[in-house]
C-alpha cells in the first residue's frame, strides 16, 4: 500500500512537472517582472505558488465532475489543451530577439503596484498551469474508485503531489534571478529558446495522445473479426 501510494506521487509529481516545466517558464517570469525587486519578485512567486496548489487540488477532487457537467470528454480537454500548449510554444520560439523581447500574448510585463493583481492571471493560468498540467491533473484521477481504502490514498496522493509542485514553483521562480546570472545574456536567450521548444513539442505530445485515445476506439470497432 505505501508502496503504490509513493508510486503514484512520483508518478504524478514527475508528468505535472515536466509538463510545467518551471525552470523553463522562471525565465518568461523573469522577463515580465524585471521592474521588480527581489523582495517583490519572491512575493509574488509565493502567490502563484499558492494559487498553483489551489488550482491543482480543484482539477484532482472536482475536474472530473466538471468534465461530465459540461459533457466534455478527455480526449477533447487533451486536444484543445494541447493546441493551446503548442501555440504559446511556437509564439515564444519565434519571437524576435530583442532588448524589449515581445510580449507573450496576456502577458505582458507588470510594475510593483499591480503584480499581485496578475499574480492568477495570467502568472498562474495559463503561464505556469495551463491547459495540459490541468488536463493531467483531471486524466490522473479520472478513474478514482470510491472504494474508501483506495479513495483515501488516492486524495493523499494528490494533496502530495500539489504540495511539491507548488513548492518547487515557489523556490525555482523565487531564484529565477540566481539561474540567470550563472546563465548570463546569451545563456538566457538560448534557455528561452529550448525552453519554447520543449513547450511545443509538449502540446504536441498531448494533441497525439488525445488524437490517439479518440481514433483507438474506433479502429478497434472496425476491426473485421477473424
Amino acid at each position: 500500500m505505501v508502496e503504490s501510494l509513493i508510486s503514484d506521487i512520483l508518478f504524478g509529481f514527475t508528468g505535472l512537472i515536466s509538463i510545467i516545466n518551471p525552470i523553463g517558464i522562471a525565465f518568461v517570469f523573469l522577463d515580465r517582472t524585471a521592474s521588480l525587486t527581489t523582495e517583490e519578485r519572491t512575493a509574488l512567486a509565493r502567490k502563484i505558488a499558492i494559487n498553483v496548489l489551489c488550482v491543482l487540488l480543484v482539477a484532482f477532487f472536482i475536474g472530473t465532475p466538471i468534465l461530465h457537467f459540461f459533457g466534455i470528454s478527455m480526449e477533447a480537454l487533451r486536444i484543445g489543451g494541447g493546441l493551446a500548449v503548442a501555440v504559446g510554444g511556437w509564439q515564444m520560439l519565434n519571437a524576435p530577439d530583442t532588448p524589449q523581447p515581445a510580449e507573450q500574448p496576456g502577458v505582458k510585463r507588470v510594475d510593483a503596484d499591480n503584480a499581485m493583481s496578475k499574480a492568477f492571471f495570467p502568472f498562474t493560468i495559463p503561464l505556469t498551469t495551463g491547459p495540459g498540467s490541468i488536463a493531467t491533473a483531471i486524466a490522473l484521477t479520472a478513474n478514482r474508485t470510491h472504494k474508501l481504502s483506495a479513495f483515501v490514498l488516492s486524495s493523499v496522493a494528490s494533496v502530495v503531489i500539489s504540495l511539491a509542485v507548488a513548492l518547487t514553483v515557489y523556490l525555482v521562480y523565487s531564484r529565477a534571478i540566481v539561474f540567470a546570472r550563472y546563465l548570463g545574456v546569451e545563456g538566457t536567450k538560448v534557455a528561452m529558446r529550448v525552453s519554447s521548444f520543449l513547450l511545443l513539442c509538449i502540446g504536441v505530445q498531448i494533441i497525439l495522445t488525445g488524437f490517439s485515445e479518440f481514433l483507438i476506439p474506433i479502429a478497434t470497432l472496425q476491426a473485421p473479426v477473424k
